[in-house]
């Protein structure tokens, strides 16, 4: 797989899974944008790209405020004229039963793993529409394909991701631009340790493969669907699950 001269965005790209995507489409060639609202660690992690020969740039961005979406958009569009890849890895989510969430708490995980992802599309379907060709990637969740214990408002936002992803699929076939979801499982991120020791050896315990995921065989998945390799692949949902939810 290549991705020389191709315009990749990738949010939530300082840390986590959206590291790992942003380094894997560098070393392929890609001229990568990381996109997060931590500036010390988007700058820190374009410029690890950087220091081994690849292309990255960061750009500041709030996934959960639109002026903040658009300045990204009119810059992307301003020193590139195009963007091929989107990837939507930003997400944000805590376990908490339903009975405990806030306003505020919801607000945020529909912000952060929805309504973000669908304002980003926003901003840059057009652009890929008038040049015939894109790829779309959410980042979504198994908790939105089956449910998660004491992650309601967080499932409803991932399987809204899943079924944007598809509806998209379908408008963007005739503009040759696929969109396909990826469902992580559990995940060895900063994310994933923040919780509790007992969710995590719960989580353990459940999945058939008896380990964490790896934030870099999530991004090898992104990566394939971005790629010419997929180029057939459209409205697709694929798990990076370790097994614990198996899905037909």
């Amino acid at each position: 797989m290549k991705f020389n001269d191709k315009v990749i965005l990738v949010t939530g790209g300082g840390s986590g899974i959206g590291q790992c995507t942003a380094q894997a489409f560098a070393e392929l060639g890609g001229d990568v944008l990381i996109a997060d609202i931590n500036d010390k660690a988007g700058n820190a992690a374009a410029e690890g790209i950087r220091a081994k020969g690849g292309k990255a740039e960061f750009i500041h961005l709030d996934v959960t405020d639109k002026a903040s979406i658009a300045a990204a958009r009119d810059k992307v569009l301003a020193s590139r004229g195009r963007l091929d890849v989107l990837a939507n890895v930003a997400g944000w989510g805590h376990i908490q039963p339903f009975v405990d969430n806030d306003d505020a708490f919801i607000s945020k995980v529909m912000a952060l793993n929805l309504l973000g992802p669908i304002e980003l599309i926003r901003a840059f379907l057009p652009s890929m529409i008038e040049k015939k060709s894109g790829r779309i990637v959410n980042v979504s969740s198994d908790a939105g394909r089956v449910g998660s214990l004491g992650e309601s408002v967080y499932s409803a936002a991932k399987g809204g991701l899943i079924a944007l992803s598809k509806s998209l699929a379908r408008e963007g076939a005739r503009h040759n631009i696929t969109v396909n979801a990826i469902c992580p499982g559990p995940t060895d991120t900063p994310l994933l340790k923040s919780e509790p020791e007992k969710f995590l050896e719960a989580f353990l315990r459940a999945i058939p493969l008896r380990r964490f995921g790896k934030p870099s065989e999530v991004a090898d998945a992104i990566v394939f669907m971005a790629s010419d390799r997929a180029s057939y692949i459209t409205g697709q949902v694929l798990s990076v699950n370790g097994g614990i939810a198996m899905v037909g």
